[in-house]
């Protein structure tokens, strides 16, 4: 199994390199989704496309309390890796795996147990309700393939390989791909027939990369055999996942949060939402897998004791993040109607325009999450995740609040949830950027 050392090296070439196979992987994914968005939109009606926006949320949800277990635990494969301590590595990636597979199994029996409910938090309408509970009941069986992807692909990009992540991904979404349009397009078996090729395709990724990270890592198989847990392994563990855990659940909830207030203004408003977030995610999305690719680098070279990388890497980041955003930007203003046509059809105006506006609301501000994630990555990898979560109280804190204040004034309405959400990037970039001028020096950088 191929290892890649990210403490030698150009800075730039080293990073970027490793980033890239993460960032096409996003892509794919990303544009599975946009795939997914355009056959339920086309061949399954609104109402479908409405109800799989509004599961998106909260399956984005619950998968983000295992994605980030899998992240906190890959920032001490990262330092354990960059350090050489194979005992620490090979008792670290036991206790991850068994904290990760532990919180998917308890996902998955209580999102089964809870799905009314949850449906009726999520304020869900009336007339696509039963379509949504078909969609979720089936989308909640693929949490622990979910858990088991993203803890191989964190030990694999931990050690250096964000090739192999990359190519079960590409997999995966031929596959959902395919059946999305077998289920969905030919035999027309509308919102189920969607979650069906999504889990199939899910446990199809998440078994190949086990399978593959077992038979050519002597490494990890030697720490499945001996399968150690000290208590020293475990809390550093914990320390590190919890706290990233908490990051992306506090991110993804107040995300659940807003979908439940677009949802309160109607089927319009949310098939308009949950095409533009298809093509918003498409267009930041690079931005967060650099992010992340970023602190895999920032851990190990702080694992190895090498300062000036961390500093040169600081430098790097930030400018490639933000011509990244500016550009990405400006294409989308240009982009946007031709984007949502995508998903939705010319004579649906209403959905169109209510899309458009959102992303001439949102996209101009893409430097605001590019920089944040930036911020998460860094402080994620120096030992600081606490200060992660509290960014992100903090952006999407202010984003909810915004959010449910300003939609409530009859004269800005549903305008007020989409100009949240860039009030709440910059608010978390401000205090990030402050924290970053008063903790430099600690954080050798």
């Amino acid at each position: 199994m191929a290892q890649k050392d990210l403490t030698k090296g150009s800075v730039f070439s080293t990073l970027c390199f490793f980033a890239l196979p993460m960032i096409l992987g996003n892509v794919l994914q990303q544009g599975y989704n946009i795939v997914d968005t355009w056959v339920v939109g086309r061949y399954a009606g609104s109402d479908a496309l409405a109800a799989v926006g509004a599961a998106f949320a909260l399956m984005t949800f619950l998968t983000s309390v295992l994605l980030g277990l899998c992240m906190g635990s890959g920032v001490v494969f990262s330092l354990c890796f960059g350090r050489q301590d194979k005992e620490g590595l090979e008792k670290g990636v036991c206790a991850s795996f068994l904290l990760a597979m532990a919180i998917a199994v308890l996902l998955t029996v209580l999102s089964l147990l809870g799905v009314d409910w949850i449906m009726v938090w999520m304020h869900i309408p009336g007339k696509i309700r039963e379509i949504t509970r078909d969609y979720l009941v089936l989308v909640f069986w693929g949490i622990p393939a979910v858990a088991l992807y993203n803890f191989f692909g964190a030990y694999l990009k931990a050690v250096g390989n964000s090739v192999i992540p990359l190519v079960f991904l590409g997999i995966s979404t031929v596959l959902n791909i395919g059946l999305d349009i077998l289920f969905v397009a030919i035999w027309q078996q509308g919102t189920a027939g969607a979650a069906a090729a999504t889990i199939i395709a899910q446990y199809i990724s998440g078994l190949g990369i086990g399978i593959y990270v077992l038979a050519t890592g002597k490494a990890i198989r030697r720490a499945f055999s001996r399968f150690r847990i000290s208590k020293s392994s475990l809390s550093e563990i914990a320390s590190y996942s919890v706290l990233t855990c908490m990051q992306q659940s506090v991110m993804n909830l107040g995300i659940l949060m807003v979908q439940g207030l677009v949802n309160s203004f109607g089927t319009t408003v949310m098939a308009a939402f949950a095409a533009a977030v298809k093509v918003d995610a498409f267009a930041y999305m690079p931005a967060q897998e650099y992010g992340n690719a970023f602190s895999t680098f920032i851990a190990q070279n702080m694992g190895a004791g090498k300062r000036e990388r961390i500093r040169k890497a600081v430098r790097c980041g930030v400018l490639t993040t933000v011509t990244y955003c500016l550009l990405v930007s400006l294409i989308l203003w240009f982009l946007a109607k031709p984007l949502m046509l995508i998903f939705v059809d010319a004579g649906e105006t209403a959905i169109l325009a209510e899309g458009v506006r959102y992303l001439h609301t949102v996209g101009p501000f893409y430097c605001g999450i590019g920089c944040l994630f930036l911020f998460y990555g860094l402080y994620r990898a120096v030992g600081k995740p606490g200060i992660s979560v509290a960014l992100t109280v903090v952006s999407l804190g202010t984003r909810v609040f915004l959010a449910y204040t300003l939609a409530s004034a009859s004269a800005i309405g549903v305008a007020g949830i989409w100009w949240a959400i860039p009030m709440g990037w910059g608010l978390a970039d401000l205090i990030g950027g402050l924290l970053y001028i008063r903790y430099k020096r600690e954080l050798a950088t």
